[in-house]
């Protein structure tokens, strides 16, 4: 099992160092890419809950990655609360339920974070209840009673739309941001792992409308600070004493750390070793999978 924890330590009363280690971590499946480092752990001491990234971390290809629901079960028995989150904007809460339970993961509603829902609430706040979507249709049922209009709407909303994204439907969402509607996005991730292989994702729609329009969306689903607090509160644990683990080094471990999270990153998924040298982002600990979780409460 690979393990890695950073070199930053929080001075907060409930982290903790742990004495450095020396390692050389292969962070690839077969491939010549080695990290030697020198580092000290930066998670909770007592942690109080856990936040897991669905796609990529708990599912994989439409199938659980092999000791997920185990290291979740483990979880409950242990009475250690946690939360699914995800920026899945393809489908409702209810359909992701729904495909958990098929998988033989039963989750309660209030178990799964998702943008939508947390959209829904950032709306609502705005006082904005027409948008425009860049979204599946089938997410009303998440938003309501947020309304989606053709016309004169108070703001675009992007999300998930697949391949019924059109130039047609993306020319029109760039003149409503021209127009003044408020630009705002439930996810802006770049990849996703599909049954076939790596995906686009969301955020490079995102960044066309971005570029187009000289407007920056706001985002409501991970990496955004807001996301990761309202996850934490559902669960009541504050961030500090929460651990975020998921295959998304920038949504899930930089999100995370941010919030003032642990951040642990998985090897499966969208894992890609070379992102470590790119993002500049440093997960807290690398598992080789979920189903390695009962390390982090040894």
């Amino acid at each position: 099992m690979t393990i890695l924890s950073n070199a930053c330590h929080d001075s907060s009363p409930l982290m903790h160092s742990a004495p450095k280690i020396e390692s050389d971590l292969s962070l690839t499946n077969g491939c010549d890419y080695c990290l030697s480092l020198s580092v000290g752990m930066a998670l909770p001491k007592r942690v109080g809950g856990f936040l897991v990234d669905l796609d990529g971390t708990v599912t994989e290809g439409g199938r659980l990655v092999p000791g997920a629901a185990d290291a979740l079960r483990m979880l409950t028995r242990k009475e250690i609360p946690y939360r699914i989150v995800t920026n899945t904007t393809s489908k409702p809460r209810s359909a992701i339920l729904a495909q958990m339970r098929a998988l033989g993961l039963e989750l309660r509603p209030e178990q799964l974070i998702t943008a939508p829902v947390i959209g829904r609430d950032y709306l609502q706040s705005e006082g904005i209840t027409r948008c425009f979507p860049l979204l599946k249709v089938s997410l009303l049922e998440d938003l309501a009673p947020i309304e989606f209009v053709e016309s004169s709407p108070q703001a675009v909303l992007v999300g998930d739309i697949g391949d019924d994204l059109t130039y047609a439907g993306l020319n029109r969402a760039f003149r409503f941001i021209l127009d003044g509607a408020a630009f705002i996005t439930l996810a802006r991730n770049r990849c996703f792992r599909g049954a076939d292989g790596l995906c686009l994702d969301v955020g490079c729609f995102v960044a066309a409308l971005e570029y187009a329009t000289q407007a920056e969306a706001v985002l409501v689903g991970k990496p955004s600070r807001e996301f990761f607090r309202f996850a934490c509160q559902s669960m009541g644990v504050p961030c500090e004493s929460t651990v975020v683990i998921g295959d998304d080094l920038e949504a899930d471990v930089g999100g995370a750390k941010a919030a003032g999270a642990g951040g642990v990153w998985v090897r499966t998924g969208k894992f890609r070793p070379y992102q470590l040298e790119k993002s500049g982002i440093i997960p807290d600990m690398i598992l080789d999978s979920l189903a390695d979780l009962p390390v982090l409460l040894a």
